[in-house]
């Protein structure tokens, strides 16, 4: 839930944000001289970047989140067997040993989504979040049936 607030009001601050620096792109635009239009809509481009950006995570997010909540309603999230440190942290044996396992398990069924949701948690805990999302990519286009993208 703490991770669904701060999501939202991140979300909720950058939407503010992108409102503010497009309302100075429109009021550059609005001077109509040249060199203010050029830098207006060169301002505009930033919000709807950014906008692009924050919509395509969120619906990443919440197919992931659909892919977690079915697995779960299956009994098939994978259980936190991780040793941790004193302090907290996983202990990179310790995940290196379950990575291997999922690593396995996606070999064995390279067209299950479900495996490559575990090797995409594997790969977060292993800290290797380019490859966890990746694999997390995977297994939606698994899931929903559609083409992987590159």
């Amino acid at each position: 839930m703490r991770a669904k607030l701060s999501y939202a009001i991140t979300a909720a601050v950058l939407v503010v944000y992108f409102v503010l620096v497009g309302s100075r792109g429109v009021m550059l635009i609005q001077s109509g001289t040249v060199l203010t239009v050029t830098f207006g809509v060169a301002v505009l481009i930033l919000p709807v970047i950014g906008l692009w950006f924050l919509w395509k995570n969120t619906q990443f997010v919440r197919r992931a989140n659909a892919l977690a909540a079915q697995l779960d309603a299956e009994g098939g999230l994978p259980v936190d067997e991780l040793k941790r440190t004193p302090g907290g942290r996983i202990d990179r044996d310790s995940a290196d040993e379950v990575f291997a396992r999922r690593k396995a398990e996606t070999e064995e069924a390279p067209d299950d989504w479900r495996s490559w949701f575990r090797l995409a948690v594997a790969y977060h805990d292993a800290r290797d979040t380019p490859r966890a999302r990746k694999a997390m990519q995977r297994a939606i286009a698994l899931h929903d049936g559609g083409t992987i993208e590159a």
